[in-house]
């Protein structure tokens, strides 16, 4: 079972955009550098890293975006700890 973040072209989540698998992403961060230079609101911008692909997400505030950032990070966390459970009893 691969457990993925869901991503939407508009708010009310009616057409999905795509997904990305949290056994991919290899890293979250604040955009300080402001490299998402086309981003609405580039103080509340973070990057979420992928094996293939950068994303840049936009939070509605500073307190959103440190949620988002560490649930994020939670969750791919959570994923590797049970890969590696399950990959000790398989060897």
């Amino acid at each position: 079972d691969h457990k993925r973040l869901a991503y939407y072209t508009d708010c009310d989540e009616r057409k999905l955009k795509g997904v990305m698998y949290f056994q991919a992403i290899e890293e979250v961060y604040y955009d300080h550098l402001r490299t998402a230079t086309s981003s609405p609101r580039p103080s509340l911008t973070f990057c979420v890293k992928t094996y293939d692909r950068l994303f840049f997400l936009v939070a509605s505030n500073a307190v959103s975006m440190r949620i988002w950032m560490d649930v994020i990070v939670t969750a791919t966390d959570e994923h590797i700890k049970i890969y590696s459970i399950f990959y000790r009893l398989m060897n």
